[in-house]
């Protein structure tokens, strides 16, 4: 076992690819064949017709060989095998100032698809600013890449591991029955498509127990909001903190909230008759009804992690990570943060009908 740990450390968990040659690329025995086709005094499209390439890819060959006068067959032939070789340089050894711009980043807890959509967002057309966001993991993860970027910001990605990991299903676990619980099928149908601002999806997050936070996020703007839950994580302790927090929110953007099937829940109509929002659970081993929540929940472990105690996070100390993710540029907003869309909806005319 730790021999197999110490491979997957020396590649980084990245599986390297045997170098090959394609059938779509000459073969030695090909180029040998133009080699004596020149001397032979052969133009380029009579050498193709005889070897059943095409035109433009004999004439590139020579011309990229030195031409007919320097062309050899076995030079060509090792030069082809290696400009196929790899990894090739890393764009990110071969432009400094991009670099400096992506390290900077990860300081902010920002993801490598973040960064990558900042930057398009950023420079718009400027290709020598532009990088994938699997080519930023690749320069973290790969050893033969080392000179691309410094490895250590490994240690600031979510997961703050040195290599990836195949993701693991887990098995879910069964949820009790909750009285007078209104299921999500009842909820209206102007909530999935998110256009209609003011609904909104919550769960516990759990630190070592019975420490945990509340969060609601709302769907529209993806704009996310932490509670801090100092007594516990039974029903009377988490109701009178989820319905402050709750009652916080402007009321033309307090329409429904969308629960998990958690024992937390068993006074939701107390909360639905103070705040005036219908609550609607989810189904058993469901989560994914309530995706929204859950993709903020795994970004919120970066500062959270399971085996914390949680209580030990004040409301203030919570509001700040909630500042920090609400400024974070998403993919799903092109690449605008929760922040900006979240004004938008207070300002526009939308989070006041429907």
């Amino acid at each position: 076992m730790q021999h197999a740990r110490r491979f997957l450390y020396q590649s980084g968990g990245v599986r390297l690819t045997p170098h090959k040659r394609s059938g779509r690329q000459l073969s030695g025995s090909e180029r040998e064949e133009i080699s004596r086709g020149i001397a032979a005094g052969e133009s380029a499209r009579q050498l193709a017709k005889r070897l059943g390439r095409s035109p433009s890819t004999v004439s590139r060959e020579i011309v990229r060989n030195g031409g007919r006068n320097r062309y050899r067959a076995a030079l060509a032939d090792a030069a082809a095998y290696e400009r196929g070789r790899r990894p090739k340089q890393a764009k990110l050894a071969q432009r400094p100032a991009l670099r400096t711009l992506v390290e900077a980043k990860p300081a902010l807890c920002w993801s490598p698809e973040q960064i990558a959509g900042w930057l398009r967002r950023q420079f718009p057309g400027d290709a020598s600013t532009q990088i994938s966001h699997e080519a930023i993991y690749l320069s973290l993860y790969d050893p033969r890449r080392r000179q691309a970027i410094d490895r250590s910001l490994t240690q600031r990605l979510r997961s703050g591991r040195p290599m990836p990991r195949p993701k693991i299903a887990r098995r879910p676990t069964g949820r009790n029955i909750i009285r007078g619980m209104v299921s999500i099928t009842a909820r209206p149908a102007e909530v999935e498509d998110r256009k209609v601002p003011g609904h909104r999806e919550g769960d516990l997050v759990m630190g070592t127990r019975p420490s945990a936070v509340a969060t609601l996020v709302e769907r529209t703007s993806r704009y996310p909001a932490i509670v801090a839950l100092p007594d516990g994580i039974k029903a009377e302790q988490v109701t009178p903190h989820l319905t402050r927090s709750l009652l916080g929110i402007p009321p033309q953007l307090r329409r429904t909230l969308t629960w998990d099937r958690g024992r937390e829940m068993a006074e939701h109509q107390a909360i639905t008759a103070e705040t005036g929002m219908p609550i609607y659970l989810c189904k058993p081993r469901s989560p994914w009804q309530r995706g929204t929540n859950e993709n903020t929940n795994r970004l919120l472990r970066q500062y959270l992690p399971k085996g914390a105690d949680l209580r030990t996070f004040n409301q203030a100390d919570l509001d700040t990570i909630a500042h920090e993710l609400n400024h974070r540029p998403r993919r799903t907003h092109g690449y605008r943060t929760p922040a900006e869309v979240y004004a938008d909806l207070l300002n526009s005319g939308d989070a006041l009908t429907a």
